[in-house]
């Protein structure tokens, strides 16, 4: 048809123009439209716009959107054009803003200090935020509870500068920086104990929950060692050193096994020192083998394993060395305890522990197997 169209099919695109206000440009407008030629179909749109002025805008400018076909496009750009020459036209719309992606906090840096004989140490770590911020995390971590206490909360590197030369002033067990995911692992497998035992982290933890979970608690294992029984032998020296002064089994337990020492040692009854040594040697057997069952084996294996890597960490490559001897050696079912110097050492410190209070020269009070520093409380 090269003529203009016929005044019914004009007629037939108004009344859908029209009908459009309520509802907005669907397919069925565009398709009715697109049926007219140009000519008939520029009429009709402008017919539209000079009538309807500012409220045919949402209209004309679904029609002139890319997804119409080009003729009903161009036909609803020229309307436009014609209402902006009239002061018409539709807001711009509003310039789009930069997409800043909110990274999750990472954790930075850690530190963590020795295991006591309680199976506590300290453990800080550095988050970073979203936006460059510091916050630093600080725990008791229990080998036996989990999460013993918590504290924390934002900080300057100035500040961090002078909590770490404190705390390494007044810190009586090592403190060393470890890769920060380890770190998190370790928090995440006190956390696993606490769902064993069915407890709960101290209620200041939930505000830091979150960094640690999906943190895998096998991750904080340290290396097995392999087993070098020449080292094993001189497994009690190690309980010597002063990072573990305050590893032995406790002494509450062993308080009867005490008197029986100290009955032994001060018997009226002429017998040899062999004889008193031999006594001696079988209440120290019958300590160890009492109370250090599969799971103590297992738990201080473990302590000294992570002890292996902090003396490795402070330039003490020998006494590391010893320590995954020994615990290789205590962690082996097929090796008896009681034959072990450093289980038999655990029980020997015990015991003159628990004699001292029984001889009243100790209150058991003042027993302590405790040495991590509390958490920066000041950060809270």
């Amino acid at each position: 048809m090269t003529g203009p169209p016929a005044a019914p099919g004009e007629q037939a695109a108004r009344r859908a123009l029209e009908t459009a206000l309520a509802g907005g440009a669907d397919a069925s407008l565009t398709r009715s439209l697109a049926a007219l030629e140009e000519p008939a179909l520029d009429r009709a749109l402008a017919a539209f716009a000079a009538d309807r002025a500012a409220a045919s805008l949402p209209v004309l400018t679904a029609l002139a959107a890319a997804s119409a076909p080009r003729p009903v496009r161009r036909a609803a750009r020229r309307a436009l054009y014609r209402l902006s020459q009239r002061g018409i036209a539709a807001a711009p719309p509003p310039a789009a803003r930069p997409v800043v992606a909110r990274q999750p906090e990472r954790a930075l840096r850690a530190w963590i200090s020795g295991i006591d004989g309680s199976g506590a140490r300290a453990c800080w770590i550095l988050f970073e935020g979203p936006w460059g911020g510091w916050r630093l995390c600080s725990l008791i971590l229990n080998d036996v509870t989990g999460i013993a206490d918590v504290a924390g909360g934002d900080i300057t590197k100035k500040r961090l500068d002078r909590e770490l030369a404190t705390l390494r002033a007044s810190q009586k067990l090592p403190w060393v920086a470890i890769e920060p995911a380890r770190a998190v692992a370790l928090v995440a497998e006190a956390l696993a104990l606490h769902a064993r035992l069915g407890t709960t982290p101290p209620a200041g933890f939930e505000r830091w929950r979150q960094l640690f979970e999906g943190a895998d608690p096998a991750a904080a294992a340290p290396p097995a060692a392999s087993a070098d029984p020449a080292l094993a032998e001189r497994g009690g020296e190690l309980l010597e050193r002063p990072e573990l002064a305050g590893w032995f089994l406790d002494p509450e337990r062993v308080q009867p096994d005490a008197v029986d020492l100290l009955q032994a040692r001060e018997s009226r009854l002429v017998v040899s020192d062999q004889v008193k040594a031999e006594r001696e040697e079988t209440i120290v057997g019958r300590v160890v083998e009492r109370e250090l069952g599969d799971e103590a084996r297992r738990l201080w294996a473990r302590r000294l394993l992570e002890m292996a890597l902090l003396l490795e960490a402070d330039q003490a490559g020998e006494p590391a060395a010893g320590a995954r001897a020994a615990a290789t050696a205590l962690a082996d079912p097929g090796r008896e305890a009681r034959a072990q110097p450093f289980a038999r050492g655990l029980a020997r410190r015990a015991l003159e522990v628990a004699s001292e209070v029984a001889l009243g020269r100790l209150s058991a009070a003042d027993v302590r197997r405790r040495a991590p520093s509390p958490p920066p409380t000041a950060l809270a």
